[in-house]
């Protein structure tokens, strides 16, 4: 993979990607699995975008091991790359729910309904996999602007 585009690191790049489609999918995944119309109109969408999430976090974590070898070695870059680790768990966790919502939801249109506890399950798991992706996708962003930031003064 290359290390830039047109002289800009790739990280940055793919990262903002990163940061848009994981929060959709993650609020994509917990809509369908709260709200039967969502779920309804929405078909595969959450569960393509958690796939898409799912294959943009190594790339944004391979552009940033990339990054780190370039840039000068601080705790807040340590930080950083420990947060940014623990963000695939989440993802994978998201798209396994989303898959499963969707297969869930197109069986019970057909001749076997999905009867039981699944549905309630599924919502519990979809909760959970949404907050936990949420909740790291932030904390990564917030350790990665402090160690982007940290050596400049914002006050002017």
């Amino acid at each position: 993979m290359p290390n830039d585009f047109h002289g800009l690191p790739l990280h940055p790049l793919i990262v903002h990607a990163t940061v848009v489609v994981v929060p959709l999918a993650a609020l994509t995944v917990l809509l369908a699995a709260l709200w039967p119309r969502f779920r309804a109109w929405s078909g595969p969408l959450p569960m393509g975008l958690s796939l898409v999430g799912l294959a943009l976090v190594p790339l944004s974590t391979s552009t940033g091991e990339t990054l780190e070898r370039h840039v000068a070695h601080s705790a807040l870059v340590e930080r950083h790359t420990e947060l940014a680790g623990g963000l695939l768990p989440w993802m994978l966790g998201l798209a396994i729910v989303a898959s499963a919502n969707y297969a869930a939801h197109r069986r019970g249109r057909g001749r076997r309904p999905v009867h039981g506890s699944i549905p309630m399950v599924l919502a519990v798991l979809a909760v959970v996999a949404a907050a936990g992706t949420t909740v790291q996708v932030v904390r990564i962003g917030e350790s990665g602007a402090k160690a982007a930031w940290a050596d400049t003064n914002m006050s002017a």
